[in-house]
């Protein structure tokens, strides 16, 4: 599942790309999408589409990229499906940690089996703060007698986890609500882990907004941010776990 995962990542990659392709070749060319049509959205590729150059070679250049976006889109869409029926044969304990950890908020299905298939059995750490050591997301730290001197984060261990967690800390500048998303998400999970991401939601916006009054750099607010998610996650994962585990057993 991980190695599918992976692929599904390096296919995004990709994807971003190809676009990136396209819409520089159609912005040197001076093509200009109508006003209010955004970005890879259906109204911005039936535009694409329709675009024809008098040239033959930039013609030629443009079919290729847009066969090329074209082609990455239906790969992403494939993965997802195969991780879609992969989740389905798993383990009831890492199905059971996929469910709980999308009652968070900015980690849908995808997220969510990526960080469970990155971690494994998130039982194997014994606190929250070993889990954040291996997500490479604690200061580092250059310290000799009574000296102490704290750095950046140390950015070691699993840097695809990080890369996720990271992403998902943007969504908490916004204040706290359950929109049809995520409501929907927690449609089938219990009231317990609805009230851990609930915590998350008020705690997380709260140290958002409270390092950047401060001032901080975004990217290190995000960070913060994302370092206490890595708790939450950690307490959603190993409760997840250990019902499984219980209903397995009766």
């Amino acid at each position: 599942l991980r190695d599918l995962v992976r692929a599904r990542e390096a296919a995004k990659q990709d994807q971003t790309r190809a676009r990136h392709r396209l819409s520089k070749f159609l912005l040197r060319s001076g093509q200009r999408p109508p006003s209010g049509v955004r970005p890879w959205t259906r109204p911005y590729l039936i535009w694409v589409a329709q675009v024809r150059f008098p040239q033959i070679a930039q013609e030629a250049t443009r079919q290729d990229y847009l066969h090329e976006v074209e082609h990455m889109r239906e790969r992403v869409a494939r993965l997802e499906q195969a991780i879609t029926e992969a989740v389905k044969l798993a383990s009831p304990a890492l199905q059971q940690v996929i469910n709980d950890l999308q009652a968070l908020r900015g980690i849908a299905d995808i997220s969510a089996v990526t960080i469970a298939a990155e971690l494994g059995q998130l039982s194997r750490f014994e606190s929250a703060r070993q889990l954040m050591g291996y997500c490479g997301a604690v200061p580092s730290e250059d310290s000799s007698g009574k000296r102490i001197r704290r750095g950046g984060i140390t950015k070691t261990g699993n840097a695809h986890l990080r890369r996720i967690v990271v992403e998902a800390a943007w969504s908490y500048r916004r204040p706290p609500g359950v929109w049809y998303g995520l409501r929907r998400r927690q449609e089938s999970i219990s009231e317990e882990v609805k009230e851990i991401a609930w915590k998350a939601q008020h705690r997380l916006h709260k140290r958002y907004m409270k390092l950047g009054a401060a001032g901080k750099d975004q990217r290190k607010i995000v960070t913060a941010v994302a370092r206490e998610l890595l708790g939450f996650i950690w307490a959603i994962g190993t409760r997840a776990e250990t019902l499984a585990n219980q209903q397995a057993a009766a």
